[in-house]
This record gives C-alpha cells, structure tokens and sequence, in this order.
C-alpha cells in the first residue's frame, strides 16, 4: 500500500501566510476530497504538495512511501509518483498531446523499458476513445486553443496515460458542462484501484455526486476543520460554510479572495 502523508504543514506564498498546520495522510485506494471557500488554500496546498517554487514551506513536511520529498522538485516528484491535474492547464506551443505524454511516460522508466511507438499509439487510442476525445485532439499543440472543457479532459488522459500512484486533482469540475463533468468524472472513476489514491479540490457538492469520495474534509483559513464522509459534502452544500463555521466556533472570516 502506498501513502501520500503531510504533516504540520505550513506554507507562505509571497511571505503571506497560507497554509496553517494541514495534517493529512491519504493511502492508495482511497480517494479523499477537500473543499472549503476561496481563498482557504485549497489550490496553495496542491501546488505546495506538488513543489511549485514561488511557495515557501515554514514549518512541516511530505512524505510519500516513506520518503520525505518536501525538498524535491517538481519533476522528481513527478517520477516518485505524483501527479497535478491543474486548475489552469498551461498551453504549450510547439509540442503535441501525443509527442509530451510519452515523453512523461518515459521519463519515469528505464532506458531499457521506454514504451514502444506501436503499444503507445494503440494506449492512446484506447484512452482517447473512452474519455469521448475528438481524433485531432492528441495531434494538437498541448492544450493550445482547447476549450475549457477539452483542456480538463486532457488532464484526464495524461492521468490515465501516466497511471501515477497518486493524483492531486485541483478544480477538475471547474468550468464544466455536466456532460464534461460526466467524462471526466468517468475517466477518475477507471484509476480507482487499490494502487491509486487521489486527493481531490473543489468548490461544490457536484463533482461529488459522480465520484464518491471516501473521505471529505473542511478546510478554512489553511487548516482542516473537520473530516467526514461524503454525506458531510451533501451537508455542507444545504447549509453553506458559514453554518458550519458557526457550528465550530472559529473566529474564521470568509472570503472571496484566491490565492494561487
């Protein structure tokens, strides 16, 4: 069994305080979902997770399969396992879909194991077809001029290309009509397995009602407040954060400003 594990994690973005003492531990075959209101530090705590430099950690650590990777970069994080399906997919001119997610595929193996040009080919095929993707899409520049809804679903292949241990998976539904929300949540739905586990961002109840997480947590002002199932996300969508706020006793003032 794999784990992902954070312990007392602090993080600064630009010197200003976000993350205030996170503990999670999150085990292959779970899927654990956070939510919370903006600028909680939902997305902070995936692109902390994942190594982004502009984020400074203050205090605590990361550790996955018993290694502490807090110090890593991105990229041997990436090869250790991890994987961050983005809020907001970057473009990348000049390099296609098909041509970056081999060359993701091969980086994490062995000179002697690169997968072979026909059984790539034949994977992406497969892939592409069960995610509904149009046939130009893997021939395309990476994500460049692709709909909101085309560039969430290409995360979802690389995801299911790369078949990474673990997935960060931050605001997969933001922007989605419910019959891209259906395909992404189809393509999450395939990874579940005891040697997958996932940690899912989002701002509402739906994205919910079509991948059933194992555990939900609250997160306000850069910490979890609470942990549930997924009948605390039903709640929490007819009662809002400020009820639940209210219910803790937090002196917590809920905003509408982001920090990414």
């Amino acid at each position: 069994m794999g784990q992902l594990k954070i312990i007392d994690l602090h993080a600064t973005v630009a010197g200003q305080p976000i993350l205030k003492g996170i503990n999670l531990t999150i085990n292959t075959g779970e899927i654990h979902a956070i939510m919370g209101p903006n600028g909680t530090g939902k997305s902070t705590l995936a692109n902390v997770v994942m190594g982004f430099p502009n984020y400074e950690i203050t205090q605590g650590t990361i550790w996955l399969n018993g290694q502490d990777i807090s110090e890593l970069t991105i990229d041997a994080r990436a090869r250790a396992g991890l994987f961050l399906a983005m809020q907001y997919p970057v473009e990348v001119p000049g390099v296609t879909n098909a041509e970056f997610i081999r060359a993701a595929i091969n980086a994490r193996r062995p000179a002697d194991q690169q997968i072979g040009i026909k059984t790539y080919l034949d994977k992406l095929a497969e892939v592409s077809a069960f995610l509904d993707m149009a046939g130009d899409m893997t021939t395309r520049y990476l994500n460049e001029g692709f709909s909101g809804g085309e560039k969430k679903r290409n995360e979802i292949l690389q995801l299911m290309m790369l078949q990474p241990e673990f997935a960060i998976l931050d605001e997969i539904d933001s922007g989605l009509d419910i019959d891209a929300l259906k395909v992404v949540a189809k393509g999450v739905n395939a990874m579940r397995s005891t040697a997958f586990g996932a940690l899912m961002i989002t701002h509402y109840q739906r994205l919910l009602d079509y991948i059933t997480p194992d555990f939900v947590h609250i997160m306000m002002d850069g910490r979890i407040v609470t942990t549930g199932g997924a009948q605390l996300a039903k709640d929490l969508e007819k009662t809002g954060y400020a009820k639940l706020r209210d219910a803790l006793g937090l002196e917590v003032t809920l905003t509408d400003e982001v920090y990414e």
